[in-house]
Formats: C-alpha cells, structure tokens, sequence
C-alpha cells in the first residue's frame, strides 16, 4: 500500500502511499527541539457569538428560519462560507473545553449529517480545535462543507479507489482495512471501524478511522461509534500533552459506486505558542486544499495603486 526510503543513516523516512502519490517526510529526531508548550485555556469571553445568551441572537438561520438542534449542540450557516453550502455547529455551550462525551460528538455529528445532506454532492465534516489548529473561534465548533466537485484530496482517495476496483475487483478500502489490521499501526476497533496511526501521515500523529461506507447517509449507523472513537483519540493526543488538532471526515457522493471508503483523519497540531491563531486549518492540513482570503485581481490592482 505504501513504498518507505531511508536517508541520512536511517534518521529521515520518505514514505509515498501508492494509490495517491501522497509523500510525506518523516524525522522522528525532530521532535527534540520541544516546540509545543503547555495548554492554558483561555478565559470565557464574554463577545463570544457562539456563547449562551448570544448565539440566538448573532448567528444566522437557514433559510426558513431555523437552526438544528440536537442535545446541546446548534447548527446554522456559516457567515463566512467557502463552499457552496458550509455550516457551523457549536458543540457545546462551554467556551474553552477541550474535553468532550461521545454523546456530546454525536450530537454534533448528528447536527451536521442533517445540515448537509439536502445539499447533496461531496461532504465533509471538519474541525479545528484551538486558535494554534486555525481556529477562528475558541468556542469549539464543528464545520461541515458540501459541493458539487470533492476537495482535492477526496478527489484523490475517490479516483484512486475507482482505479483499484477497476483493476484488482476488490475495494482499496477493504484491503486497506486488512492491511492495518495486521500492522503495528492498529490502535482499536470499534464496531465496524478500524482506528489505525496513517501509514503516509499528512499531519502529526496522524490517525485515520476507516469507515465501513462511502456516503454521508451511509454512514449515519455509525455515528455512535464514530463519536466514541474520536473522543478516544482526542484523549491519547491528551495524554501525550497535545490539545489542539484538525479532523476531517472524507464522504463519497451518494449513489457513486467507486470503491471508496469514507474515513475520519485526525491530526494533532503542535503548540508553539497556545494563544496565537495559526492561518493553517482544515481545508489547508487535511484537504490539501487551500483557502485564500484575497482576489488575485485585487492584489495587482492595490500594487498599481501603491506605485502610482
């Protein structure tokens, strides 16, 4: 599934997984420079939108008005949205936790699967988690964008799994399943999905968990376990005295039949300094894809301007 090269006496990895072409470099003497710091949480923030008392009154509704409630969480559109359909979901009225319950995830999850699905084409549910993950808001929030083409790197897992099934007649997913099963890399399992550190990590401490689906609405059965697994990786990244992170759950359109396998990727993000927002997210980290703020056209004009 993945080649491994050796370099510098056995010090530095360069791993490349076969059905993307994805490279990563890995450096494990790296780690000694110590860059992440201790976690503080931030104090409450009273101009919090997504805070008790406010989150009624600033967010936005859906078109007919409403928001989605499930347990304590709240969906609404994003104000700021970078794909044709992009929604938000607080997860829970707390500002700065950085624990979470299974339910509280699943509720969460729940939430999104509802915003997302009348919007059709290819899903994703996403999270950053700390301002040092590319957080904008401290208050912990789910994102979750759809639209008519997948992101770069669904696209990717999407087209590379076709050509497996094409070729071998077995899903890439399944096979893969196998693989880590077998590996050191395993970490648990849960129902039907399969926890594994990722072979070709795009992130540290990268762990994907392979779902037994492609689509958004496919997975739905799964959200309980789903959710219990997630909070089980967020507490060992706890454990190795890590807080901030970046998720992304990779969904097929609906009705596709490529081989594909929906999988949730997480990845812990080091902490240099705990309050600095860092402009990396999601999008950037676990789509490969990324967001940019300023029009190109806008950029060359404001230079003629400048040197006028």
């Amino acid at each position: 599934m993945f080649s491994v090269e050796h370099y510098v006496d056995g010090r530095l990895q360069i791993r490349r997984e076969h059905l993307t072409g994805i490279r990563c470099r890995i450096s494990p003497e790296r780690i000694r420079r110590n860059i992440s710091s201790e976690y503080h949480p931030p104090a409450t923030d009273e101009t919090c939108p997504f805070c008790p008392g406010r989150i009624e009154r600033e967010t936005p509704t859906f078109p007919d008005g409403t928001r989605i409630r499930c347990g304590k969480s709240l969906t609404f559109p994003n104000l700021y949205p970078f794909a044709p359909c992009h929604t938000v979901t607080v997860i829970t009225p707390e500002h700065s936790t950085t624990t979470f319950t299974a339910g509280e995830i699943r509720d969460a999850l729940t939430g999104q699967v509802r915003s997302l699905i009348p919007a059709g084409g290819y899903p994703s549910i996403n999270w950053n988690l700390l301002p040092s993950a590319g957080a904008s808001m401290v208050h912990p929030h789910l994102q979750g964008i759809a639209g008519p083409e997948p992101t770069w790197l669904t696209g990717r897992y999407i087209d590379g799994s076709r050509r497996y099934l094409s070729q071998s007649g077995r899903t890439f997913r399944d096979d893969h399943v196998d693989a880590e099963a077998a590996s050191d890399r395993l970490l648990f399992e849960d129902g039907a999905i399969l926890w594994a550190a990722s072979p070709v990590p795009i992130g540290e401490y990268e762990v994907r968990g392979y779902l037994p689906a492609a689509s958004l609405e496919g997975a739905v059965p799964h959200i309980p376990a789903l959710s219990r697994g997630i909070v089980r990786v967020t507490e060992f990244y706890h454990a190795l005295g890590v807080y901030a992170f970046n998720m992304a759950i990779h969904f097929d359109r609906q009705g596709d039949e490529n081989g594909f396998g929906a999988f949730c990727s997480i990845i812990a993000r080091m902490n240099p300094n705990p309050e600095s927002r860092n402009d990396s997210a999601f999008m950037e980290r676990l789509h490969l894809e990324p967001v940019v703020l300023t029009l190109p056209e806008d950029l060359g004009r404001a230079f003629r301007d400048h040197t006028v």
